[in-house]
């Protein structure tokens, strides 16, 4: 069986995830806009809402402004997460493929679980190998033909 490539791969800002949240916030505030142009008198609710379609609104962008810039590197055995500030193993998962962006999922030994987009046009020349690589199965460090044979 043969096991993905070794491959890095940056990952951070995604113009990808900031035009879907943009277009999702403007879903929101065009229903909003159009419940309270359907009323007689705007009331509390109406306010209420359109508070909370502003402070959705910021915590996007917010989010986005903060996701770190960093590089996903797969040696062939495990995935390991190098940005400025922190550099660690993670267990990557795959939890949406839309085949140019993948949404990842990144779990480190202790902490929160890390989410990112990587987009294909990032690095175009690596984009089938990191492909490759999240969809392998980390293979054990011991996968030699004679440590699989032999008794305990």
């Amino acid at each position: 069986m043969h096991n993905a490539p070794p491959v890095t791969y940056p990952v951070g800002r995604s113009r990808f995830q900031a035009g879907a949240q943009a277009a999702l916030w403007l879903l929101g505030a065009a229903t909003v806009a159009g419940w309270c142009w359907q009323v007689d008198v705007w009331g509390w609710r109406q306010g209420v809402a359109a508070l909370a379609v502003v402070g959705a609104g910021l915590l996007a962008i917010f989010g986005w402004w903060k996701t770190p810039a960093a590089a996903l590197r797969w040696d062939g055995q495990q995935w390991f997460w190098n940005s400025k500030d922190v550099a660690c193993a993670v267990h990557v998962s795959v939890h949406l493929d839309l085949q140019h962006y993948l949404l990842l999922c990144l779990r480190p030994g202790a902490g929160r679980p890390l989410w990112c987009w990587a987009e294909r046009a990032s690095q175009p020349a690596h984009w089938r190998s990191l492909r490759r690589a999240v969809y392998s199965p980390a293979r054990p460090p011991n996968d030699t033909p004679s440590a699989l044979g032999s008794e305990p």
